[in-house]
């Protein structure tokens, strides 16, 4: 059976919308983009469609492993609700907070790009090339030559990766 969902227009008027083969959509796929002079990232339009399903209009952005990680504000909430129950006292989950929580920002979507902050560009070394990497609820932000280096290291190891994942069925 179809499902629809209702949708007012400005004028008052209503649409009602057909919700057939809207499954969830996921960040996926790699792609070069270049940086603005001001730090602004197009962001491609298969991860604007991801944010669209979710009804978002920002990515929180926060720094992770020689790179930034981008995710929808209800995925980062997910993260969140878990993070607020870290114990107070543990090295790890302190160090967790302190590096990936602390570094969030809500970046909004204007004109189909985000402006990252010069902060996180910094940290994670980007220049004006980048590579967006998808992974599913999230996605990366890579600069080009670090993720040439990075996806060099990964592609010798996926053989040994791609066997462990399969004994777990994957």
């Amino acid at each position: 059976m179809s499902e629809f969902y209702l949708k007012v227009g400005k004028s008052g008027k209503k649409w009602y919308i057909l919700m057939e083969n809207l499954s969830p959509k996921f960040f996926e796929g790699r792609s070069r983009h270049t940086l603005d002079e001001k730090g602004r990232l197009a962001i491609p339009t298969r991860f604007r469609e991801v944010l669209n399903q979710k009804g978002d209009s920002s990515l929180v952005v926060t720094n992770l492993n020689n790179c930034l990680v981008s995710f929808a504000r209800d995925d980062w909430q997910k993260i969140k609700d878990k993070a607020v129950n870290l114990p107070l006292f543990d090295n790890a989950a302190n160090i967790y907070l302190r590096y990936f929580v602390s570094g969030a920002v809500e970046c909004t979507l204007k004109q189909n790009r985000i402006l990252i902050p010069p902060d996180l560009r910094g940290l994670a070394g980007l220049k004006k090339e980048v590579v967006l990497v998808g992974h599913l609820t999230r996605f990366e932000i890579w600069d080009k030559v670090k993720w040439e280096e990075e996806f060099d290291r990964v592609r010798e190891t996926f053989p040994e990766a791609s066997q462990s994942l399969s004994n777990l069925g994957i």
